[in-house]
């Protein structure tokens, strides 16, 4: 997501130095991961679908999917009341 159009805004975020080293990473790999963990909150959220979060994250969002297990963040995304109403159309289908 480096191209810069005038579809893509920016965002700038000051951070302590060393803050990317004692993780062991370097400038670029934590920019990725502020990116990542942003999405995916806001995904998690309900604010953003996987698509939309992916595209922010910069990444597939087959790949974008894949990393939310990494974290513990559920790639299904369903609220109480769907839940019941998946599960109640599918015994419905079942007879």
């Amino acid at each position: 997501m480096n191209e810069v159009d005038s579809t893509v805004k920016q965002v700038m975020i000051s951070y302590p130095s060393g803050v990317p080293q004692s993780l062991k990473m370097s400038d670029g790999e934590f920019t990725n991961e502020l990116l990542f963990m942003a999405a995916a909150k806001l995904f998690e959220l309900g604010r953003l679908s996987a698509g939309r979060a992916a595209r922010l994250a910069g990444m597939t969002r087959l790949d974008f999917i894949q990393r939310l297990g990494q974290i513990g963040v559920p790639a299904i995304n369903l609220r109480d009341e769907e839940i019941e109403a998946e599960v109640q159309a599918g015994q419905d289908l079942a007879g």
